[in-house]
């Protein structure tokens, strides 16, 4: 299929700008403590028959995933929260700990993004992707830290948000045969016009030295997930090099200059120079460049009938950089209702820490951006 025009390419970034507006952003979600290292988001919205809003996510309290456990609790917490006024405001509903994840023998040591998912048959599903207390695959046992394990994916069933049971979780992804990929974690979960459902995910290799987006499938009766690629979309070439984390896909609404183009959808992900911080030149042009886990964001394009294949909207800087901090601005999610999109990102704040703050756009301002 032929490229996106220039026109409607700019059409589009005015349109995301507006939408992940970083100075309109309202905290729906504070984390637990307002300092560094605290953070609250990783997760998805789903809007029900009766206009409920369901968002699920996870706390991360202080702690260094670089040096081990014994530098904080880290990933601590798998929460839910529902909406009966169009998202403006949340309500914990569920919460389950990492001693609560913990079933089949193995422990649980760290918590990380989470998927919820309405099935064509009812049924919900919440994919939860897990720390578990596993050893590294031999011959590259030497590179795990002290009190890490492997990142993996796992999911729960049952007929409503209201009745996930622990206790119940089903292994979904791993890469322990993969070593260059061997953390799975961060699920996107979505359907297929075929009747398939998409699984994205993000990985990492066992030196943690990069970040990279990967695609399972489940085709329409079946099962379980395969996967389909490991590598769905490259790592950038200037600021986004070193990390390329899809985090959410939004279908473009078919209003203005899109109104007479074949489906298309933005895929938002989260992007990094480098997963170290390291000294700028005090003489050159600053810029902010990811660090560790403080990623910043980017977009890609794709038409639906070239998925997975994916053109980058931010080449060669990120379009949404919190003006706080060290500027994280991840995890975006972007829910589209009858009278507008809700979108939901992590966002840094003066003091350290990273709320889940959101920005509703009415369809009326969608319309005129892309008309």
């Amino acid at each position: 299929m032929t490229a996106l025009s220039p026109a409607h390419t700019a059409k589009l970034i005015d349109l995301l700008r507006a939408l992940i507006d970083q100075s309109q952003a309202t905290v729906i979600v504070p984390p637990y403590a307002a300092e560094s290292g605290y953070w609250f988001g990783g997760g998805n919205l789903v809007q029900d028959e009766r206009g409920t809003v369901r968002l699920s996510g996870r706390y991360r309290n202080v702690g260094d995933s670089r040096t081990g456990l014994v530098a904080g609790a880290r990933g601590l917490e798998c929460a839910l929260f529902r909406s009966d006024d169009q998202g403006r405001t949340f309500t914990k509903t569920a919460s389950w700990s990492k001693v609560d994840l913990s079933v089949a023998g193995t422990r649980v040591v760290s918590i990380e993004g989470t998927a919820l998912h309405r099935r064509s048959d009812g049924a919900w599903e919440l994919y939860i992707s897990t720390e578990k207390e596993i050893a590294y695959p031999a011959p590259w046992t030497d590179f795990q830290k002290p009190g890490t394990g492997v990142w993996v994916i796992d999911v729960l069933t049952a007929p409503s948000p209201d009745a996930f049971d622990p206790a119940q979780l089903s292994p979904v992804l791993n890469a322990l045969d993969r070593p260059e990929y061997l953390h799975v974690k961060d699920p996107v979960v979505f359907d297929r016009p075929d009747g398939a459902t998409a699984l994205i995910f993000c990985s990492h290799p066992f030196t943690w030295a990069s970040s990279n987006t990967g695609l399972a499938i489940r085709p329409a009766g079946a099962q379980s997930f395969a996967v389909a690629a490991w590598e769905m979309v490259s790592r950038g070439a200037a600021w986004d090099v070193a990390a390329t984390r899809v985090t959410a896909r939004m279908p473009i609404p078919r209003l203005g200059n899109f109104a007479d183009l074949p489906p298309a959808a933005v895929y938002f992900y989260d992007g990094a120079e480098c997963l170290r911080d390291h000294e700028q030149n005090v003489r050159a042009r600053r810029r902010p460049r990811g660090y560790s886990c403080e990623e910043i964001g980017g977009a890609c394009f794709g038409w639906e009938a070239d998925f997975p294949a994916l053109t980058r909207l931010s080449p060669l800087e990120p379009l949404f950089v919190s003006p706080h901090g060290t500027g994280v601005s991840r995890y975006v999610d972007v829910l589209t209702t009858a009278d507008g999109l809700l979108a939901t990102w992590e966002q840094g704040q003066p003091d350290g820490s990273q709320p889940l703050v959101s920005r509703f756009l009415p369809m009326t301002d969608v319309a005129r951006l892309l008309a």
